[in-house]
């Protein structure tokens, strides 16, 4: 029996083409007898329907950016108030991206619906760079010790950097009193 792995108007990468796609139908193939199809193909707009095993979705290259140790992944979330047809200027009609920060997908960053329709691609671009900052902060605290283990073979350059790397880890390790009056964030 076969499953759908993909979803309508779901981005996918098309391994035999090498470019991206839309799922624009999943075709089942049926057969007497049983409750399930039996093989599940994507039409993508190509020219021929697709198996699952040659297409990839476009999450599987976010997990990848998520290696850092850091349970922080992009997932998709479901538009309940629009359709797919009621949208065809998102990135991918009928859902909106969902941060979550936990192993258990919970918590996270989420944006309200009518919020997500106004700049899409803006906020496409927000969730991946949320999902990349673990990765990012482990790059900059990587810097910075390097230029400290050796701070006289460094170009001044990279010292600005290493140091500017020290000033953004310490603003997001310190975590301020509870009577402490809230500042803006000046990480410049």
């Amino acid at each position: 029996m076969a499953k759908a792995v993909f979803q309508r108007n779901q981005k996918v990468w098309v391994e035999s083409v090498g470019a991206w796609s839309v799922v624009e139908r999943i075709v089942p193939v049926w057969a007497r007898g049983f409750e399930e199809p039996i093989r599940v193909t994507y039409d993508v707009g190509l020219g021929r329907e697709f198996h699952a095993h040659e297409l990839r979705a476009e999450q599987d290259d976010v997990d990848v950016l998520s290696d850092s140790g850091s349970p922080w992944r992009l997932l998709r979330a479901r538009n309940k108030w629009q359709t797919p047809e009621d949208c065809p200027h998102h990135p991918f009609p009928g859902t909106y991206p969902v941060v979550v920060t936990d192993a258990n997908d919970w918590g996270g960053w989420r944006v309200p619906g009518a919020e997500y329709d106004r700049a899409p691609s803006k906020l496409e671009m927000q969730a991946r760079l949320i999902v990349s900052a673990p990765r990012l902060l482990a790059l900059a605290r990587h810097l910075a010790e390097l230029v400290l283990e050796m701070p006289e073979d460094s170009p001044s350059e990279v010292r600005v950097l290493a140091e500017e790397a020290i000033k953004i880890d310490r603003y997001v390790r310190e975590i301020p009193e509870p009577d402490a009056p809230v500042e803006e964030a000046k990480v410049a």
